[in-house]
């Protein structure tokens, strides 16, 4: 299984903090939330190697972030090679830059780079391997009010998708996505097919929409504390209440 981190966002709404660092190398309780991440990747059995996707502007702390960073399995950096907000290629996009990049053709974990969490992804892991079909991992926050900031979906009671909105006005669930996708390497073709089909790339929540519209997709739910590092109240929330 290869793992994509799509981490080439310009973070403005974390501006000054992210003038000159990227949101994934801010530190949370005394490391960047990259290491966080990873280190709850690396507890996966099958991890062949860990991309993480830049754009230009960041792609040298991230280099010189990684010379320095022990993993325990092969870890390389990308620069997608945009320069702005204005001309990013999006998650979708660069997820797709990053399989065609690194000629992905097995099993892919994508894991966005501004995830905050301490649980751990074995059983999301199992679940996949089960279902061996697209899997979300997802976050009961138990508030329309969040949902409608987020990406949610809605799932039967197997965990079927039966649809997916993207920080909906009126939201049909508080099951939020965290970030999380399980590809089996069958189903690789689809983030191609949609950037073809002319849809948007910005953000996965719009490719989940097509995804639920195009064939079997499962979420699977967790109740655990998770932080989504999108603006300055959440970081701080993070950084007080985080247990690594």
């Amino acid at each position: 299984m290869q793992v994509i981190i799509p981490a080439a966002g310009y973070a403005t709404r974390l501006f000054p903090l992210t003038e000159n660092r990227p949101k994934a190398l801010l530190e949370v309780k005394g490391k960047p939330i990259l290491e966080h991440i990873i280190a709850r990747l690396e507890e996966l059995p099958d991890i062949a190697g860990i991309t993480i996707v830049s754009n230009d502007k960041y792609y040298r702390n991230f280099e010189e972030w990684a010379h320095d960073f022990k993993c325990g399995v092969p870890l390389k950096v990308l620069n997608d090679g945009t320069k702005s907000n204005e001309d990013r290629m999006g998650q979708v996009g660069d997820i797709q830059f990053a399989i065609e990049k690194e000629k992905v053709n097995d099993e892919l974990l994508v894991v966005a780079g501004d995830n905050l969490f301490n649980f751990s992804l074995l059983p999301v892991f199992e679940f996949f391997r089960e279902k061996n079909e697209i899997v979300n991992a997802l976050w009961d926050s138990k508030s329309l009010g969040v949902a409608k900031q987020q990406g949610i979906g809605v799932i039967d009671k197997k965990g079927k998708f039966v649809d997916f909105q993207e920080k909906s006005p009126e939201p049909k669930s508080t099951l939020t996505s965290l970030g999380i996708y399980f590809f089996p390497g069958k189903k690789l073709g689809l983030f191609r097919r949609f950037i073809e089909g002319g849809n948007d790339k910005d953000k996965m929540g719009y490719f989940m929409i097509w995804l639920v519209k195009n064939g079997p997709v499962f979420g699977f739910t967790y109740h655990e504390k998770w932080f989504d590092i999108g603006w300055h109240s959440a970081l701080e929330k993070a950084r007080k209440e985080f247990v690594p």
